[in-house]
Order: C-alpha cells, then sequence, then structure tokens
C-alpha cells in the first residue's frame, strides 16, 4: 500500500513539472498585437478597441458595409504579433440587384459596371417613335436594390392637324383625336382650288407633322406666250375653266386648235403655232431633189421618172402648201416610143414617125427582112403598144434552112427551122459536131454550131495510170467524150465513197485520172451508236461514238499482237498483228507433249485462255473434284490420262455457271463449274393451238418439264415437252394438221438407200442414210414437215478454241474444245451485272454473243413525285418511312411510293436503281368525287352525272344571300375543296387579319356601306389601305402588316460584332462591327435595320498586301515607270494624250493588294468639213474647218448661207467623249 502510494505521489510532481515548462516555454515565444485590428473600406469592425496591445488569440468580428455580402461571419484574430485572418475566403463582395426590368418599345444600356450589382447604373433609351414618361431615364443598384420604378416608353403623338382653307382634310380618325407616330394625312382641295404644298404627311418620330399642311389656292392661269401667233381679246389672269383664243401666224397653223381651257394642270391644250411643212414626197418610180428632212410652204420640188415612167402632169415640178403637195408628184407608166424593128420596118414608116410617143392599145402593121419572120411565120404582122412596152418584143425571129450536113447524115429534103430551135445531127464514125454534141440550133445569126462534122480525137488505155485499181472494160481506144469505168481493189475507194468510178476523153485527154484511196468502212458497235451518217472513211479520219444507257466507255484492243510462247511451241498461222475473231493454233516441236489449249481466240480484251507450253512428260490426274448440287454426267474413274475430259450437270433447281467441262491437264484439273440455285420460276404453262398439256402441279421451277399432246388428226412438230429454264419457257411444238403436212425435197448428199435413189419428194417422217466421201460410217436425216432434221451436210463444222476468260467474270478458265452449236454460261464477279446474253456459244470455229460484266453502279437521291410520298421497301413493312435523308442507293434497290388520300398510283408502285439511274417513277391521279356538297341558303348550279378529279362546279345563292369565297369548288382526289357560304348581304362579325390590329370600337351590325379601320402593331408597316367595306354583306379589302424588322445580321469575314445580340432588330436599330487584327474596314462600321433589310456591310480586308503593276487606260498612261510590284498605300499618277481629256481621279492608292478605280480618258471631237456640209453649217469662229475639240468644249456653228435652222434652239453643242450631235439647218 505505501509503495503504491508512493508511486502516486511521484506521478503527480512529474505533471506539475510538466505544467511548469509548458507555461515557461508560451510565455517565451507568444508576441501581442500592436494597435487595434484594420479597418477596410468595405468592412466595419464590430465593437471598440481603445487598447494599444492586444493580446495573442485576441479576436475581431466584422461585417460588410451596406450594399456588400458575405457568406458567414468575418474574424480577424492576433497571431505572432499580426491580425490574421480566419477565414481568407470570406470577403465582402457587390450585392447583386438582378435584372432591371426590359421596358416595352425600349431598351437599356449599362452605363457604370459591368454586372448588375452594387453600384451599376443602367440608362433606358426608346425606340424610334416612341418617348420617355417623365424625365427619368436611369436606375441605380444601391444597397436596398435598383432605384426608380422602370421607364416607361409612350407613343410619339401628334396633334390633329386642320384642314387648309377652301379645303379638307382627309383621315380616318375623329377630328380631335391624336396621331400616332407614322400615321398619314391626306388633303384635298374644294373644286376651283388646287393643293400648294405637299399633298400628305405623317406623324413624325419627335412629335411633328414631318411637313407643313398645304394650302389651297384658286385655279388660275397667266396668259401664255405664243412663238409665231398672236391672242384675241388677251387677258393677264384667266380663271378656271376660262378660255384663251389666239391666232397663228402667216406659214404657221394651230398644232390640236385656235383655244385653250384653264385647268387645274395648266392650259390644255397647250397653245402651239407649228410652222407648216411638208414631209418629204414619196414619189413611186421617181426621185425628186433638193432632198430635205421637211419643206415649208411655199417650198419647190423638181423630180424626175424611172425608165417608162413620165411625169403625170405633163410637168416636173411641185409646191409646198397647207393642204400639201400641189400638183402631188406622181410616176405613171410612159407612153410607146417609135418602134425600132430590128430585122424588120413598119408599113409607111415615114408618115407614122410624127404622131409618137402612142398610148397604150395602139398598134401598127410590120414586116421583116429575108431570112426572118413574125412570130408567126406570116410574111406581115402587127405590133402593139401595151404597159409593158411593144408586143412581141421580138418582132423578128431567123429563119434557118437545114439541107446539107458536112462528113454527116444529110437530110432528103430542105427542112425550116426558126430561132431557139434545133435539130438533131448524125455524124459518120470518127467525126463530130464541133461542140463535141449532136444537135445544132437555130439562132440570131443562123445555125450554132455550123452544121459541119469534123473528125474527132481518140484518148488510149495506156495513159491511164491506176494505183490500187484496174480498168473493168477491154476497150483501148476511146472517142472524144466517151466514158469508161474503173473499180477500186477491196478495202479501196473513190475520193467519193464508191468503189468505180468514171473517167471521160476529153479534147486535152483524160478528164481526170482515177484515184483509189484507203478507206474503212462505218465499224459494229457493240452497245454503242454514233451520229455520224457516213459509211465509210479515209485514212486518219475520226469517227465519235457513245454508249448506250447503262454501259461506259472502255478503251479496247481491235487487234492482238503475237503473244509471248516457248521456243519449243509452234503457233500457226503466223502474222504480225491479229484481229478480234482470229484464231491461233499450236503444237509441239521435237515429239514433245501440250499443256494447255491447242489454240486461243483474240477477244477485244486480248488473248484467251492462256498460250499453252510443251513438256517432255506430263502427269496423269486423280479423281475430279466433287460439284456442289451437282454430279458427274458418268462414273468416276480412279485415274485420268492428261487432256482427259468430263462433263457435270447441275441437280433439279440449279443453274450451272461456267464450262460444263473440266480437263485433267499435267496432273491437275481446270477450273469446276459453279451451280446456283435458279430462283425465277415460270408462269402459267403457255397454251397450244390444237393440242394439251398432260397434268402437272405448278408451281414451275428451273428444270421442270411439262408434256404436250396434240388432238386427232393433229401430229406434234417439234420436242414434246417444254422445260422451265431461268424462269422462261423454252420453245412450244407445233401441231400440225396431218393433211397439212410438208414433204421434202431430195437432200444435197449422196442417199445410200438403194430403194430410194431417185425420188423427188420424201413424206413426212421418211428417214434416208447418207454416207460422206471418204467415210465409212453411215449418217441418218429425218424429213420433218418439209425440213430434214438434223440438216443433211458432209462440211465437218470447226471446233471451238475453250471459251474466253470474260473480264470481271467468274474465274472459268478451261482447255476443253466445244463443238459447234455448244454454249457456256457467264457468271459476273460480286458487284458486277451481266449486260448481254448469259450465254456465249460457239459459231463456226469462233465464240459469239460475248456479254459484259459492269459495276454495279449507285443510284443518288429517287425522284419525287406530286401527292406522293417515297417508302423504303428495303426494310420490314413494319418500319417503312418516308426517305428524306440524301444518301446512295444500291443497284437492284426497289423503292415504292404512296399517294396522298383521294389519290392512286397510275401504274406499278416503285422504282429501281439500275446501273446509277432509276427507272421512270408513277404518278398519282385523282380519284373521282362524289356529289358536291350541299350548303346552306345556296345550290348548285349544273350538276353533272360524274365528277372527276380536277372537275368544278358552280354556287349560287338564294335572292338576299350573297356568296362568300370563291363560287367554285373543285374536285381534288375524292375530296371537294371546301365549298362557299351564302350570307345575309348584311355584314356581322368583324374580319380578322393575321398580325392586324383592329383600330376603332368593334360593332355587332354594319350596314352596307360602313368602314372599319386597322392598323399594325410595332416594327409592322400596313400594305395597302387600312380600311374595309362592308358590300352586301361581304367584307371587301384586306389589310396586311408587313414585318420590317430584322434577324441575323450580315456575317462579316475576319470580323465580329461587338453590339449586343438580339432574337429580332426593330427598325433603326444599328449593329456594330469590328475588324479582328491586321485587318482594316472598309465601309460604314455599322448596319442598320431599314424595311427588314439590313444595309450595306462593311468589309474587313488584310490592309498588308503588295499591289502588281497598275491597271492600264485607253488613251493614256502612268507618268512613272512601272515597277512589278507596289508597297500598301504607294501612288501612281495618270495623264492622258494630246487633246484627251482626264474624268476621275488623278491618283490611284494601293490597299488591300488592289488598286483603287483608274480614271478615263475622254475622246475629243473630229470636225469634219463633210459633216458640216451635210447639216448645211459653218463654224462660227474657224476659218478652219478641220479641228479637235476635247470632251466637255462646246463648238458654236452657223447656218450656211441661204439656209436656217428649223427651230430657235441655239446651235452651240457640247463634245461628249468623242460625240457630237450636229445641228441641221434647212
Amino acid at each position: 500500500t505505501v509503495r503504491a502510494l508512493l508511486q502516486i505521489y511521484i506521478q503527480s510532481m512529474r505533471l506539475q513539472a510538466k505544467i511548469i515548462w509548458f507555461i515557461l516555454w508560451a510565455a517565451c515565444v507568444a508576441q501581442d498585437c500592436k494597435g487595434p485590428p484594420p479597418r477596410p473600406s468595405i468592412e466595419m469592425l464590430s465593437g471598440s478597441w481603445p487598447d494599444k496591445i492586444y493580446p495573442e488569440r485576441t479576436e475581431a468580428i466584422y461585417k460588410c458595409r451596406p450594399g456588400y455580402i458575405t457568406l458567414g461571419t468575418i474574424i480577424r484574430a492576433c497571431k505572432n504579433g499580426e491580425w490574421v485572418s480566419l477565414n481568407p475566403n470570406r470577403i465582402c463582395r457587390k450585392k447583386p440587384c438582378g435584372h432591371p426590368g426590359d421596358t416595352p418599345f425600349g431598351s437599356f444600356e449599362l452605363a457604370v459596371g459591368d454586372r448588375f450589382e452594387y453600384g451599376a447604373k443602367v440608362i433606358y433609351t426608346c425606340e424610334t417613335g416612341y418617348q420617355l414618361v417623365g424625365e427619368i431615364d436611369f436606375r441605380i443598384c444601391d444597397a436596398d436594390g435598383w432605384t426608380n420604378e422602370i421607364p416607361i416608353c409612350e407613343v410619339v403623338k401628334c396633334l390633329p392637324p386642320t384642314g387648309p382653307e377652301n379645303g379638307r382634310l382627309i383621315s380616318a380618325l375623329e377630328p380631335d383625336q391624336e396621331y400616332y407616330f407614322g400615321q398619314v394625312v391626306q388633303f384635298e382641295c374644294n373644286s376651283g382650288f388646287k393643293i400648294e404644298g405637299h399633298k400628305e404627311i405623317y406623324c413624325s418620330e419627335n412629335g411633328l407633322w414631318n411637313n407643313e399642311k398645304p394650302k389651297c389656292v384658286a385655279i388660275s392661269c397667266k396668259a401664255p406666250e405664243i412663238r409665231n401667233g398672236y391672242p384675241i381679246s388677251p387677258k393677264t389672269i384667266y380663271k378656271e375653266n376660262e378660255r384663251f383664243q389666239y391666232k397663228c401666224n402667216q406659214g404657221f397653223e394651230y398644232s390640236v386648235r385656235g383655244d385653250a381651257l384653264c385647268t387645274n394642270s395648266g392650259w390644255s391644250p397647250e397653245p402651239l403655232c407649228e410652222e407648216k411643212t411638208c414631209t418629204p414626197p414619196y414619189i413611186p418610180n421617181g426621185f425628186y431633189s433638193p432632198q430635205r428632212i421637211k419643206h415649208r410652204a411655199g417650198d419647190e420640188v423638181t423630180y424626175k421618172c424611172k425608165d417608162g415612167f413620165y411625169p403625170a402632169s405633163r410637168g416636173n415640178t411641185a409646191k409646198c402648201t397647207s393642204s400639201g403637195w400641189i400638183p402631188a408628184p406622181r410616176c405613171s407608166l410612159k407612153p410607146c416610143d417609135f418602134p425600132e424593128i430590128k430585122h424588120g420596118a413598119l408599113h409607111y414608116e415615114s408618115y407614122y414617125r410624127p404622131y409618137f410617143p402612142v398610148p397604150i392599145g395602139k398598134y401598127y402593121s410590120y414586116f421583116c427582112h429575108e431570112n426572118f419572120a413574125p412570130p408567126s411565120l406570116s410574111r406581115w404582122d402587127h405590133i402593139y403598144c401595151t404597159k409593158d412596152g411593144w408586143s412581141p418584143k421580138v418582132p423578128c425571129i431567123r429563119k434557118c434552112f437545114h439541107d446539107y450536113v458536112e462528113n454527116g447524115n444529110s437530110p432528103r429534103k430542105t427542112e425550116t427551122y426558126v430561132q431557139d430551135q434545133s435539130v438533131a445531127v448524125k455524124c459518120f464514125p470518127g467525126y463530130s459536131l464541133p461542140n463535141g454534141q449532136n444537135r445544132i440550133t437555130c439562132t440570131e445569126n443562123g445555125w450554132s454550131p455550123l452544121p459541119k462534122c469534123s473528125r474527132i480525137k481518140t484518148c488510149s488505155k495506156s495513159d491511164i495510170e491506176i494505183e490500187n485499181g484496174f480498168l473493168s472494160e477491154s476497150d483501148y481506144l476511146y472517142v472524144l467524150n466517151k466514158k469508161t469505168q474503173f473499180k477500186c481493189k477491196p478495202g479501196y475507194l473513190t475520193p467519193d465513197g464508191e468503189t468505180s468510178g468514171q473517167i471521160t476523153c476529153l479534147e486535152n485527154g483524160w478528164s481526170d485520172q482515177p484515184t483509189c484511196i484507203k478507206s474503212c468502212e462505218l465499224p459494229v458497235f457493240e452497245n454503242a451508236g454514233t451520229k455520224n451518217n457516213r459509211t465509210w472513211f479515209k485514212v486518219n479520219d475520226k469517227l465519235d461514238y457513245e454508249c448506250h444507257v447503262g454501259y461506259e466507255n472502255k478503251l479496247r484492243q481491235k487487234e492482238c499482237t503475237v503473244p509471248q510462247i516457248e521456243k519449243y511451241v509452234l503457233a500457226v498461222p503466223t502474222k504480225e498483228k491479229y484481229k478480234v475473231g482470229d484464231l491461233l493454233t499450236f503444237s509441239c516441236r521435237q515429239g514433245l507433249t501440250r499443256v494447255g489449249p491447242d489454240s486461243v481466240q483474240c477477244y477485244h480484251f486480248g488473248w484467251s485462255p492462256n498460250v499453252p507450253k510443251c513438256k517432255d512428260q506430263v502427269r496423269a490426274c486423280g479423281q475430279p473434284p466433287e460439284l456442289l448440287n451437282g454430279e458427274m454426267t458418268e462414273a468416276m474413274k480412279d485415274v485420268y490420262d492428261h487432256n482427259e475430259e468430263v462433263e457435270y450437270k447441275c441437280h433439279p433447281r440449279f443453274l450451272l455457271k461456267g464450262p460444263n467441262k473440266i480437263q485433267c491437264v499435267d496432273g491437275s484439273w481446270t477450273t469446276l463449274p459453279i451451280c446456283i440455285e435458279e430462283k425465277r420460276t415460270c408462269e402459267n404453262v403457255p397454251e397450244l393451238a390444237h393440242g394439251y398439256a398432260l397434268p402437272s402441279n405448278p408451281p414451275y421451277h428451273h428444270g421442270d418439264s411439262v408434256d404436250f399432246s396434240c388432238t386427232e388428226t393433229f401430229t406434234m412438230i417439234g420436242h414434246r415437252s417444254i422445260t422451265c429454264v431461268t424462269g422462261m419457257w423454252t420453245q412450244l411444238p407445233e401441231c400440225v394438221a396431218i393433211d397439212q403436212l410438208q414433204n421434202c425435197k431430195p437432200p444435197n448428199v449422196v442417199i445410200h438407200q438403194a430403194n430410194q435413189p431417185d425420188k423427188t419428194e420424201f413424206h413426212h417422217n421418211t428417214s434416208v442414210s447418207y454416207k460422206c466421201r471418204g467415210k465409212q460410217k453411215l449418217q441418218h436425216t429425218t424429213c420433218v414437215n418439209g425440213r430434214w432434221e438434223p440438216e443433211p451436210t458432209c462440211t465437218k463444222k470447226p471446233l471451238c478454241a475453250p471459251p474466253p476468260q470474260i473480264p470481271k467474270a467468274q474465274n472459268m478458265i478451261t482447255t476443253v474444245k466445244y463443238k459447234d452449236g455448244e454454249r457456256v454460261s457467264i457468271l459476273c464477279q460480286e458487284n458486277y451485272l451481266l449486260l448481254g446474253t448469259e450465254e456465249i456459244v460457239c459459231k463456226q470455229g469462233v465464240w459469239h454473243s460475248l456479254p459484259h460484266c459492269v459495276e454495279k453502279i449507285a443510284c443518288s437521291q429517287p425522284p419525287r413525285i406530286n401527292y406522293g410520298t417515297i417508302i423504303d421497301s428495303s426494310g420490314p413493312s413494319k418500319e417503312r418511312k418516308e426517305t428524306r435523308q440524301r444518301r446512295l442507293y444500291a443497284h437492284g434497290t426497289k423503292l415504292n411510293y404512296t399517294c396522298e388520300d383521294g389519290f392512286v398510283l397510275s401504274s406499278g408502285q416503285g422504282i429501281t436503281c439500275h446501273l446509277g439511274k432509276w427507272s421512270l417513277p408513277p404518278e398519282c391521279i385523282g380519284l373521282p368525287c362524289e356529289s358536291p356538297p350541299s350548303i346552306p341558303n345556296g345550290f348548285v348550279y349544273q350538276e353533272l352525272e360524274n365528277y372527276q378529279y380536277g372537275a368544278e362546279v358552280t354556287y349560287n345563292c338564294l335572292e338576299g344571300f350573297g356568296i362568300n369565297g370563291p363560287a367554285f369548288i373543285r374536285c381534288l382526289g375524292r375530296n371537294w375543296s371546301t365549298p362557299p357560304i351564302c350570307i345575309r348581304t348584311d355584314c356581322f362579325n368583324v374580319p380578322t387579319f393575321e398580325g392586324v390590329l383592329l383600330a376603332q370600337q368593334k360593332k355587332d351590325f354594319y350596314r352596307s356601306g360602313e368602314q372599319v379601320t386597322y392598323r399594325c402593331p410595332s416594327s409592322y408597316h400596313l400594305e395597302g389601305s387600312d380600311t374595309v367595306t362592308c358590300v352586301n354583306g361581304k367584307w371587301i379589302g384586306e389589310p396586311k402588316c408587313k414585318d420590317i424588322s430584322c434577324v441575323n445580321p450580315p456575317i462579316v469575314k475576319n470580323a465580329t460584332i461587338i453590339s449586343d445580340q438580339m432574337a429580332k432588330y426593330p427598325p433603326g436599330e444599328r449593329v456594330q462591327y469590328q475588324c479582328n487584327k491586321q485587318f482594316e474596314m472598309f465601309g460604314d462600321a455599322e448596319v442598320m435595320c431599314l424595311n427588314g433589310t439590313w444595309t450595306e456591310p462593311p468589309l474587313c480586308k488584310d490592309s498588308t498586301g503588295k499591289c502588281g503593276p497598275p491597271p492600264s487606260i485607253a488613251n493614256g498612261d502612268i507618268t512613272s515607270f512601272p515597277l512589278a510590284a507596289y508597297l500598301p498605300h504607294s501612288t501612281v499618277e495618270y495623264q492622258c494624250q494630246n487633246l484627251y481629256e482626264l474624268q476621275g481621279d488623278q491618283q490611284i492608292v494601293c490597299k488591300n493588294g488592289e488598286w483603287s478605280k483608274p480614271p478615263i480618258c475622254l475622246k475629243p471631237c473630229v470636225i469634219l468639213e463633210d459633216t458640216m456640209e451635210k447639216h448645211n453649217l459653218t463654224l462660227m469662229w474657224k476659218k478652219n474647218q478641220k479641228l479637235y475639240s476635247p470632251s466637255g468644249d462646246t463648238v458654236e456653228f452657223k447656218c450656211k448661207d441661204g439656209y436656217s435652222s428649223p427651230t430657235s434652239k441655239s446651235l452651240r453643242v457640247m463634245c461628249r467623249d468623242g460625240h457630237m450631235d450636229y445641228p441641221s439647218c434647212v
């Protein structure tokens, strides 16, 4: 126990020592704070702090001054001799006031501060046409929130105007009612008064009318000044409807009449005296002088008539009078002068000569000299004066006598011929007429040519050289004008494109040397065509062609070069180039064995298949591979020798693609064919005339067959069954009546049957045997309805080379040769479409009907149709939706259309994408409608039996009711458009219009003729009248309010908008732009909203760019040496050539890499003597008759002696850029 107490005592002593040590340590470390806590400007210190020293850990509590707030309490404590904040994040911040509030028809701007917090100030402004109510236009954010109430903007009003004296005001408002901003009033004057000033004024934004009201002044007219006339009983002032009478001086006349009426718009008609003038006379078949634009009264003209015409009045002058030209100048047909008869004369010529000329209708007798006669061939005849002159025109014609032909056959007796008649002449052999013809003609001077035959010249065949041609006739010598024919060798044509031509023996030899040139015939295009109509072409001619729809142009070889072959392979025939279709046959030298095909064919894409090789040893093959969905046609062996073949066939409903035979080639089998499932089925079994099909079960798949039989007395011709092949039935047999079967003629072979050697006909179904020369095996053929089947022939048809590997087709490489008539089915690679026949055919040793594998090109957006929607049918029917998104559609994609209610598709339902193009879409056709709906107090004017789409019917109303709306309705696809209604002639409900406000008190009832006024809201402008009128129960008029605010300020490249962004900008609102750095602004920095559109925005361009050489100007140049480049803000000056005037800035500046607009040099005018002579002018001040006048200068003319100006205008004209309008003197 004592021990325990001792331990407790010791521990208590240790604790006391620790406490004493801590107190001593604290006294050494702690420091007091000198002075009271700090007093920040936005914080208030709580309590009293009079002492100068405050011990460690003393705390001071702060509050925020009014207008400031903080979260929690702000405390500072004395620590290590300094006042330290216990929560540094707690500070006093400005108290927010929130949004100051918008005012209708106005806006505010933050004038002080950048946030809505203590101390901020906003200033309000009103829109154009609105003003503040009161003088306070601001709100300040203080400790208790925003000061003042939100300012109010009220519309600016103008005091009501009064009508002018002797006039009235036209307005929809009451006389003492104030007018809002923008409202318009009109004025009109009483009868006898007119407006002086503005006819209409409007209330402007400052509350004042934009113009003073006009005055109505009495209508009056001052006495007019009349040039070339004088007034009758004149007055100084004339009142409305008073008349002013006047007369014109001699040589002048009224423009309309001799008086004028004083009207609101002045004198009507304008009193005017015009000079009496005549227009230039129109003289058919004549001409006159002097020629002037206008002739004054008293002027005379002299005229002459053309040959065959004469002045009707026996004179050739006419005078200009107030009634026109006196006498009227005209040219009439000329009478007949004395007839000068060639080779003849008038009877009693000397007696009649003084009486000429004579009028039309006169006639005289005449006679002809020797060897001449009248056209009637009588001894004498009459000559008549007609409107066309003397008739006959040739009174005496030549008579020729034909009685002798030198070196030719002469007539037995003399024959007589007249002028222009001809006769045939036959010369002796070796002789010809001088012109080489066989006729002579009687002319005025006798026979032409003379009837004299001269020895003719001949041409020799030895003078003819024909390159690439030959003469086709055997004659050696050819007489003059004789023709011979030549022909060109194959592949050559004449320059005219013919295979033959003609040349003629002429006086100087052959007409031309015959020419045969190398030519090309029009090629046969496959899936392409040409617009050229030519059938042959010269060497180096070009032919343009284009592919058919769905085909693309590919460069194809027209020839094949010699393929690369091994040295032991022998190829025949040997050529430099091979044409498409040529075959190349191979064999091996030195007893080697061929590995590969024994022949290849040249195609447009090259040789196919690949050429073979030659080996000394070849390997055998094991069992051939199995064919999926197919089988071999013969039993399988274990081992197959080199070149041994195996044939395959597909299971039912499967189609074989590729060669049906494979071959063992040096231990490996060639490519195996493919059996693909044929999903196409055949439709109903076709009907057979005079036959029937045996019962079978549809549907009919690929490979299914149907058997037929003929009725009694009919025999079947052809195969008795048809087979479904790729969705199509093979050819039907034919049932022919037994008594109509045709017999066969003997075949063109030696029949090997002794009992039928000399038959001339063979009956149907008769078989014969024949043997070909050098062959022991008998062949057989049967007569089938007039034809031998198979065709009897001893000509062995050549085999075809192994089928080609068509580009983009599935691998079908083989070395097996095919017989004539055998076919190979082609299958294209994935994403390629077969164009052409599906099978290639072996004919005469060459493969024919080669198809193409073309890429399946996708289609773009499908076409849309009226009243229809495109439905994508590629997905499940419940997921179909309208295809609005733009995308590509794969080849073969089918899209369907659906029509709106009341419409049906015209044909089909969809379109198909085929090689990049859509098939033609259907149309949506409207359905007919039922009877039109009946309307209260109205009826259909004329009913029909049926109403097709688009039909219209018209409604009428009963008496006392009027139609409201269109009187007709239209059938819109099973539904009618909205019918009208018949309403009473009085109006009841005030019409409402979208966006338009009623401007007066609404009533329940309006009489016909009453009006209702409307107005527009803010930022809208009224279009048209502001009133509607009740007329017979119908409101007439439709006021419209156009939104004249703006949205989306224009985007300026390299600039930003520094104004506040708004969803909608009222009229007059401005938006300011600021260019980005390194860009300079061109134009106004602000755009303004005016009538719904923005004014032109500025441009921000890089101003650091250099300029190239300054632009050249016509008739001018720069004054300094041109440089290749100019620094920004460089300038150059221009000057014009002598007498050219500079227009525009003489100096241009390089800015933003571009020169400012250069000036132009205006052309001077050249005054020429010829031009002044034409206008009867001379220069007023210059003796020199040729001068240059700069542009802008004036030139003064005067009339030449004896001429005067038709107007009182000055003869001073100005030169404008090389052009001057000359005055004229007459």
